[in-house]
């Protein structure tokens, strides 16, 4: 990742690996720290687009693109003749044969051609295919530095956002999944110690953090692996180490270790954890919380671990004074999660898609 600054003259390529080209006169190549205002416009504009609002914020963006979370991204830029950015292209080496695919493409960017010729709306597409071009090769590199013969390239897209479902086809990704995004308000009374019923028999949920705050890696290592046993069957399940998993949830902007549960049974087994994140609220507005993992192994799943694990997230979220707990399920998960969550108030607020493409490398 290139640290220096530099002047908004266009430069690098303009013909990815496998033969993409851009129009005339753009440009390609990294990103670099006084660009992420830029990559926000971007974003919020793709969102705006495909959503209505933003989902994501100028601070995840920098620690995607310049901060900690760069150490597992490569990321290309597009930049017009004028060289404003105008499309942003994202690699995340997210696990052992997994490969996380984002390109973001200005919903208004069209190329005015010569003087007074109509829009040129191709210009998009072609900017689309050149970065999934090049996220093809970012992710047939990293397959081979891993030694794999093939890896899965993971995209997603907004439910009913035509324009993207038609780039993700042209690149060869197919429709996959449906996810749920889902949203439950809350309220100051559930603060409460007796807001919620206890857990069930024989059942503790605790923080991981001790007294002086720090997690103790022994509750780390439970965390990991009752969501490595909870999610071995689940849609797209690839193994992450230890190591891996604890150093991307550190690399969140909403990591925070005292947004981690640990559900144990009276002989202290692990049965049940959850990684909750710190969700920032927009313009002004109160945080939120979000489950990013919620697990039971499955020798514990009907005995109410998941609901008293939620519960303790919702309390703790009342008591810091948060306005909303969010999450996103499988819309066709086998354990029957959608249920739980509605039950417990949670409703859908959008819908995402998972659109994957397997790419063998050798």
């Amino acid at each position: 990742m290139d640290s220096a600054e530099h002047d908004r003259t266009p430069t690098g390529p303009s013909r990815s690996g496998t033969g993409a080209d851009l129009p005339p006169g753009w440009t390609a190549g990294r990103p670099v720290p006084r660009d992420v205002d830029d990559l926000f416009r971007v974003a919020a504009a793709h969102d705006r687009s495909g959503l209505g609002r933003p989902t994501t914020t100028p601070e995840s963006v920098a620690a995607r693109v310049v901060g900690p979370g760069a150490q597992t991204r490569e990321h290309c830029v597009v930049r017009d003749p004028a060289g404003v950015i105008r499309a942003w292209g994202e690699v995340h080496d997210r696990a052992a044969g997994r490969t996380v695919v984002a390109v973001l493409v200005d919903p208004g960017l069209v190329d005015p051609g010569p003087a007074g010729a109509e829009p040129d709306d191709g210009t998009a597409d072609r900017v689309a295919a050149f970065l999934f071009d090049w996220a093809e090769q970012q992710g047939r590199r990293l397959a081979l530095e891993r030694g794999l013969e093939a890896t899965q390239l993971d995209a997603g897209a907004f439910a009913g956002d035509d324009r993207q479902h038609r780039w993700l086809t042209a690149a060869g990704y197919v429709h996959v999944r449906t996810w749920w995004q889902m949203s439950r308000p809350v309220e100051a009374a559930e603060a409460a110690a007796d807001a919620f019923p206890p857990p069930g028999e024989g059942i503790t949920v605790r923080q991981v953090v001790r007294d002086d705050g720090t997690p103790d890696e022994r509750d780390l290592r439970a965390v990991h692996d009752v969501l490595e046993a909870a999610f071995t069957d689940h849609f797209n399940y690839h193994e992450e180490t230890f190591d891996e998993f604890v150093t991307r949830q550190q690399q969140e902007v909403g990591h925070a270790w005292d947004h981690w549960w640990l559900a144990e049974l009276e002989d202290g087994e692990p049965v049940g954890a959850l990684v909750g994140e710190v969700s920032a609220g927009a313009d002004g507005q109160p945080d939120g919380s979000y489950v990013a993992y919620l697990g039971v192994t499955s020798a514990a799943r009907g005995r109410g671990v998941a609901r008293s694990l939620l519960h303790a997230l919702i309390s703790d979220a009342a008591a810091r004074g948060r306005d909303r707990v969010g999450l996103e399920v499988d819309a066709d998960s086998p354990t029957g999660a959608v249920g739980l969550y509605q039950s417990m108030g949670f409703r859908t607020r959008y819908v995402t898609e998972s659109w994957h493409r397997d790419l063998v490398v050798r």
